[in-house]
């Protein structure tokens, strides 16, 4: 009798172990009996986004106020009343502080006082200077006695002119007692309490920041500069002359906040020797108060001319020891490899500087199941113009 063409070992095995072994043994697919190659990897492929940019470049900055204003007083007494809360916004004109007001209001009384005598003095001084000329006309006095008469009015009305700057003075003076916003903005805490003496021009009692518009300082490294130098003169421009005013984009550093829109309007005249840097400003509008003096951002600043470039996932970026690769797949479906030179990201995507010309047909999904020169299954994917 015949021998069954798949049988047991005769050694007792495990039942689990002697039924995985019997279904190998009797397995007679074809590709498996013919010794076939395994089927084509199925993978992702697309064609590169094609379209005008402009490359970014990034760097890191600081938002700094246009405006910064140490409140002091002009005039020396004791502080009587404080009129904001801390940390509130003020507007340019608000009442921010008062000096006791009693001593100047006795000032500017003394003063209009003086300035009533002067005029009084100045008022005779010239009846009596009409009274001799009528007199020396008739030939009833001399001239000497109308000159003397003259030079007695005219003193009498030098007296009045400084009795009444003396009177502006004194009303400024009390007017310098209520300290005012010079500038709107965030105000900070109050530096000193009532009842303290304040030095005129000396004892600090708050600062004010403005707020709306804001500036972000940031420096720019040497080679950076030669090449806006060379975009800016290109467009007729020149860095110099307000940075160019080149629009650019500045996040804050948790990127939960909306990107903020901004143009350069300042660079520095020279490099610092020291670092080889150069420090250049934007500015940007700030009207909800969330971008603050002081904190970090970082800012694109457009980094050449517009061209056609290349964009690619990253995804679909191999690395080849130092270099970086993207596989292609060709009309057989065969898989070659190329070398690119990546660039900045754009859009969602990265800029291949090099090594692509936008026609090839590359691998984003499945790199690690190919290499090159097998053939793949490829599967077409339309890449969206941008990602996030």
């Amino acid at each position: 009798m015949a021998a069954p063409a798949c049988s047991t070992p005769r050694r007792r095995l495990p039942a689990a172990l002697a039924l995985l072994l019997l279904a190998a043994a009797c397995d007679d697919s074809p590709q498996q009996a013919a010794g076939g190659p395994p089927p084509a990897p199925q993978v992702d492929v697309a064609k590169p986004v094609v379209k005008n940019i402009v490359e970014d470049d990034e760097f890191i900055g600081r938002f700094e106020a246009v405006d910064r204003v140490e409140i002091r007083s002009r005039v020396d007494g004791y502080l009587d009343k404080i009129h904001f809360t801390d940390g509130q916004i003020v507007k340019q004109g608000d009442l921010l502080f008062t000096i006791d007001q009693r001593p100047f209001q006795t000032k500017v009384q003394q003063a209009e006082a003086a300035v009533n005598a002067a005029q009084a003095v100045l008022t005779f001084a010239k009846d009596d200077l009409d009274r001799a000329v009528q007199l020396a006309s008739r030939g009833n006095i001399p001239q000497q006695t109308v000159d003397e008469r003259r030079q007695s009015y005219q003193v009498a009305e030098a007296q009045l002119a400084s009795a009444q700057s003396q009177l502006v003075g004194a009303k400024l003076d009390l007017e310098y007692t209520e300290i005012r916003a010079p500038i709107g903005g965030r105000i900070d805490e109050k530096l000193i309490s009532i009842g303290n003496l304040v030095k005129a021009n000396d004892t600090l009692l708050t600062t004010i920041v403005s707020q709306d518009p804001i500036y972000f300082y940031f420096d720019i490294d040497e080679r950076s500069y030669l090449a806006y130098a060379r975009d800016a003169r290109s467009r007729g421009d020149t860095l110099q002359e307000g940075a160019g005013a080149l629009p650019v984009t500045v996040r804050l550093v948790d990127n939960r906040e909306a990107p903020r829109q901004g143009v350069l309007d300042f660079s520095q005249n020279v490099l610092d020797q020291g670092t080889g840097t150069m420090r250049v400003r934007a500015v940007m509008k700030n009207d909800d108060g969330v971008l603050q003096p002081g904190l970090f951002g970082r800012i694109n600043v457009p980094g050449s001319l517009p061209y056609k470039g290349v964009l690619i996932p990253d995804e679909a970026i191999a690395a080849d020891q130092e270099r970086r690769i993207v596989y292609v797949v060709g009309a057989d479906n065969k898989v070659t490899a190329k070398v690119i030179r990546p660039g900045p990201r754009i859009d969602g995507y990265r800029v291949v500087r090099d090594g692509l010309t936008g026609d090839e047909t590359i691998v984003i999904n499945g790199l690690m199941r190919v290499r090159p020169g097998i053939v793949v299954a490829p599967q077409l994917v339309e890449l969206p113009p941008t990602r996030e």
